[in-house]
């Protein structure tokens, strides 16, 4: 089974003093070697990665448990938007369904709660092994 296999990855990415945050993150392959998932650009994740490519990426759970039998791979990340984005949204739908419009949905009360309004899904990640 590939990482693009798995429905759920536990994605690495490192603050500016090289705090590692782990997220579980959906994942969908993109081309040859790579997968992808979207995100907000007022999410965490989109502002580590804008400060650095490097992560690490293993299968997990739901919540971020990595599956037993595992190890983390190396790897690096780009924000993408455009044609890209449109892309994994498409295969992300595909592969995700109505989970897509529940996550959707919790993230607007969520942001109605908090009182902080992000975009959803409107930054690509493309992760390349390595």
């Amino acid at each position: 089974m590939t990482l693009a296999d798995e429905k759920y990855i536990a994605l690495t990415t490192f603050k500016r003093d090289g705090t590692p945050i782990t997220t579980p993150v959906w994942c969908v392959p993109v081309e040859s070697g790579t997968v992808g998932f979207w995100t907000s650009s007022g999410s965490g994740k989109a502002k580590r990665l804008a400060h650095t490519t490097k992560v690490i990426v293993q299968p997990s759970n739901s919540r971020g448990v990595v599956k037993p039998g595992t190890s983390p791979a190396e790897a690096t990340a780009k924000l993408v938007t455009g044609p890209e984005l449109e892309g994994i949204r498409v295969k992300v739908n595909a592969k995700y369904g109505v989970m897509v419009a529940i996550s959707k949905f919790g993230g607007t009360i969520g942001g109605l709660i908090k009182r902080k309004r992000i975009p959803y899904g409107d930054r690509g990640v493309v992760i390349t092994l390595s």
